[in-house]
């Protein structure tokens, strides 16, 4: 029994689709890590390619089943495999691609060595094209700041607040081994602390004063992180946001700064 391709025949109306695809599709992926691991995960991805005025669809089991393909070994690089081999498998001129996923480390309290997991949000995406193709990796980090002014006013004490840097890059080479693992590390450098999944009495202690120590404005995170960053000849361009929960104002507190690299520049 021959069936009927609808998807595959011709359309009159001459208009052509930026992105037909899927999103929100939750699906078990490995992901590589900077110790040259997997990490298990479930990532939401969403998929799509653009279509000719003659098309008058896109076979949505294909994007399935390139995803499928490309699941165990996930990073930088791959992610730019699997959006090409969707635009080749699809036959379309442009073919894009992003995955967010948490990403779990295994940190050790500062004190008494008790350990536990923390997540990060994550996130890797891929353009592909004939005349572009581009990649892009984003992290999530949790922190902890203090406040400087708050400090240098007070007689005793000083507020602080959770907050959150996010950081995306888009490298110089995907080969260029750049994890997320490095992202992680030098926003949790940027803040008055990082934050952990296990706390003991003696950790809770060493943690407040070293934070009270290093107090920081949303500004300071953002430019301690551009100024680690631009030192990194493995990233093109970044875009760095930290954002407080403020705990003495009901608003949030944030700043941002984006940076290209120049033809030549070191």
């Amino acid at each position: 029994m021959i069936l009927q391709d609808v998807q595959a025949t011709p359309d009159s109306r001459g208009v052509p689709l930026d992105e037909v695809g899927v999103e929100g599709l939750r699906y078990p992926v490995l992901v590589a890590d900077g110790q040259g691991a997997k990490r298990e995960t479930v990532g939401t991805a969403a998929m799509s390619v653009s279509l000719g005025p003659e098309v008058k669809g896109a076979h949505l089991s294909r994007f399935i089943e390139v995803l499928h393909e490309a699941r165990e070994q996930l990073s930088l690089s791959s992610i730019a495999t699997l959006a090409e081999d969707l635009r080749q498998r699809m036959s379309s001129p442009t073919a894009r691609v992003s995955l967010d996923f948490p990403y779990f480390l295994e940190r050790s309290a500062p004190v008494t060595g008790a350990r536990g997991f923390v997540d990060y949000a994550c996130s890797l995406a891929a353009v592909s094209a004939p005349e572009e193709s581009r990649v892009t990796m984003a992290v999530t980090v949790p922190v902890t700041s203090v406040c400087p002014c708050s400090k240098a006013i007070s007689d005793r004490g000083a507020h602080n607040q959770r907050g959150h840097i996010t950081i995306v890059v888009e490298p110089t080479d995907p080969q260029g081994g750049l994890w997320f693992d490095d992202l992680i590390d030098i926003a949790e450098k940027a803040a008055s602390s990082p934050v952990y999944a296990v706390l003991k009495r003696p950790d809770e202690r060493h943690v407040t004063m070293a934070a009270y120590d290093h107090p920081v404005f949303v500004e300071d995170m953002v430019r301690n992180v551009a100024q680690v960053l631009r030192t990194l000849d493995t990233i093109a361009a970044y875009r760095i946001r930290a954002l407080n929960d403020e705990s003495i104002h009901n608003h949030a507190a944030y700043a941002a700064v984006s940076w290209t690299r120049r033809a030549g520049e070191a």
